[in-house]
């Protein structure tokens, strides 16, 4: 029968060839990556003087510059329990911020705000975690409340305003992201988030019942906090009303409206759920153990750049919950690998933000690889006659 034939390459099409490309460009962003640590290392360039009359000196050279570089980056991500445990305590607050923003883009809406919503995430759950003394496990889940509600208030100021003036949330979230920096930086000046006896500005630390429970290392409790965040997402998105909307909505908001769904509710519901997401990722800072189990003070860059890197991480992951979980601990192996190789390979720590960066640019450029790999081009669509192919 036709049928099974045309569900599996249907799929192939819809979820297959997307993956394949993907896949593609991590190797190919390896490859280009090998052939900038060979150009960029002087002693390398010299053995290919030799290139026609001992091809094995400078063929050597270059296969023990990338063999060592790569292999230190994969020891430094997953080669041990300790670099596990770093790769998803980094990957953590990305898995959680690429959720908010991919959980956007199915709704047709480019939050660039998760930044500045981790940021007000990550002021009300450190402010809660050493201003409200609270017993243990109450103190982490309040903790953790206070910063969901902080990253949801932030993302639904957003909505709100794209759904009611029309403003577009792309300049809006980035203008939220500097209020946000400016209101941190203005609470460490004050008196509430200053540590006492310091003029540095730097919060005292958060009191060890409000901190994710460690498990080994770096591995705590928050990863899981994570992964089971991808899980609900998943859920939100394939399997309830509200996420039938939101994909609707992102597909065509005329014909979802014209279907009688209110488009402006949906763009504020989306946008609080977006900043809930994003501020779970603040928490994660706030809130997570660092290198002697406590959490690192808040600070002016306590978060870092998580908001921007996740938008690189939603797009690695085609929006897909699950692809945002693998792409936040890819993301996350290179952020730790990457120190593997400056310490071990004497590589920059620089190359594992150019190996992000080409994975982008490549998956952002799905024609490219195509054309390099020709066997993953789509084929041509047929012509219908008489409503069949």
């Amino acid at each position: 029968m036709p049928e099974p034939q045309t569900t599996r390459g249907s799929f192939w099409e819809r979820h297959g060839r997307s993956w394949a490309v993907t896949a593609m460009s991590i190797v190919l962003a390896l490859l280009v990556g090998a052939i900038v640590m060979i150009v960029s290392d002087p002693e390398v360039v010299t053995q290919y003087a030799y290139l026609f009359t001992a091809p094995q000196l400078p063929l050597g050279a270059s296969w023990a510059k990338v063999s060592s570089a790569y292999s230190a980056l994969f020891f430094g991500a997953v080669g041990s329990p300790y670099a596990l445990a770093m790769t998803t305590a980094q990957a953590a607050p990305l898995i959680c911020a690429g959720l908010g923003v991919g959980l956007g883009f199915r709704a047709g809406l480019f939050n660039i705000g998760a930044q500045g919503q981790a940021v007000i995430a990550a002021i009300l759950a450190a402010w809660v975690g050493f201003a409200l003394p609270m017993p243990p496990v109450l103190h982490l889940v309040v903790a953790v409340l206070a910063g969901l509600v902080g990253g949801a208030v932030w993302g639904g100021i957003v909505g709100f305003l794209k759904a009611r003036t029309g403003a577009h949330e792309v300049i809006v979230t980035i203008m939220m992201n500097y209020i946000a920096t400016g209101i941190l930086a203005w609470l460490l000046t004050t008196d509430a988030f200053l540590r006492p006896g310091s003029r540095d500005p730097i919060s005292p630390p958060v009191e060890p019942t409000a901190i994710f429970p460690a498990f080994y290392g770096q591995f705590h409790l928050g990863f899981v906090v994570a992964l089971l965040a991808a899980a609900l997402t998943w859920w939100l998105i394939e399997r309830s009303t509200i996420g039938f909307a939101i994909r609707a909505v992102g597909a065509n908001p005329r014909a979802a409206a014209t279907a009688g769904m209110s488009v402006g509710r949906i763009t504020i519901v989306t946008m609080v759920l977006s900043g809930l997401l994003a501020g779970l990722a603040g928490t994660q800072f706030a809130l997570g153990p660092g290198g002697q189990g406590v959490p690192t003070p808040l600070s002016a860059g306590l978060v870092g750049t998580v908001g921007f890197d996740a938008i690189t991480v939603a797009l690695l992951g085609r929006s897909s919950p699950i692809g945002i979980v693998f792409a936040g601990l890819l993301f996350g192996g290179l952020h730790s690998g990457g120190l593997a190789m400056q310490s071990m390979a004497g590589t920059p720590v620089t190359m594992a933000m150019l190996l992000q960066a080409l994975i982008v640019l490549f998956v952002a450029a799905p024609g490219l690889v195509s054309a390099i790999t020709p066997y993953l081009r789509a084929p041509k669509n047929k012509s219908l006659v008489g409503g069949q192919a």
